[in-house]
């Protein structure tokens, strides 16, 4: 990817405010934010518990609307789509990895990976050949028809991983993806994260409490009270 394709905004937030009713009252969660992820960048959005950050991963996926302001996301404005639009565009255009995995206890590794080919209409055949691919390439061959409960925490997790970025999402959103994880597993995640983001050009925005995923960021956005306080580039880990 070239440095102008690179240097291009994925995602802009501008103006972007919310508040939830509390009785008579109004809770503030976000005051106003105004952000710019670009193309193939790991955002880092820190902040501790209560300082708006989940807020924000859920407005910037579309999972909530604002009370005010606008998200954009490869020039859609997400903020502004209905419920059934917005199912279709999180299948076509995002990845998530959660902190608890999220994979579904029925079904087989090979077949939790290949569900975002499964919404996109791609035959079985091929939307499992590509799973196993993505399987094989995050260390867990031997784990293929294995279901989520045979595997452990770091292999599911590593489940989770392949299919976030099986259908190369224009975002990937991380929320606290190595909250579960012990230290020398949490490594591996994140430097397999970062892998995928170099070698596949990928955006992600990775929201934590930890002081330590700056390491992996190639900036660090930290909020308090439901404003950014501070927007800095980090010295992002070089990988093997």
């Amino acid at each position: 990817m070239n440095e102008t394709a690179r240097a291009r905004p994925v995602i802009e937030v501008r103006g972007l405010r919310k508040e939830y009713p509390l009785g008579d009252e109004k809770v503030v969660a976000l005051k106003r934010i105004d952000l710019t992820v670009r193309r193939g960048e790991i955002c880092c959005i820190f902040g501790t518990s209560g300082s708006g950050k989940s807020t924000l991963l859920n407005l910037l996926a579309g999972m909530e609307k604002p009370t005010r302001g606008e998200v954009r996301i490869g020039g859609v404005p997400v903020s502004r789509l209905s419920e059934e639009e917005l199912a279709a565009f999180r299948q076509r255009h995002l990845g998530f990895v959660f902190q608890s995995y999220n994979l579904l206890p029925g079904l087989t590794a090979t077949e939790n990976v290949a569900m975002p080919l499964m919404f996109r209409g791609v035959p079985k055949a091929q939307r499992e050949q590509a799973a196993r691919a993505m399987l094989r390439r995050v260390g867990l061959a031997h784990r293929l028809d294995h279901y989520p409960g045979q595997m452990s925490g770091g292999q599911q997790q590593r489940a989770g991983i392949a299919r976030a970025f099986l259908a190369r999402p224009d975002v990937v959103f991380a929320d606290e993806p190595t909250g579960n994880l012990d230290s020398h597993t949490t490594v591996e995640v994140m430097e397999m994260i970062c892998a995928f983001s170099r070698d596949l050009h990928q955006t992600i925005v990775l929201v934590s409490h930890d002081p330590e995923m700056a390491a992996y960021a190639d900036r660090i956005v930290t909020l308090i009270d439901g404003e950014i306080v501070s927007d800095e580039p980090t010295d992002r880990r070089t990988l093997p």
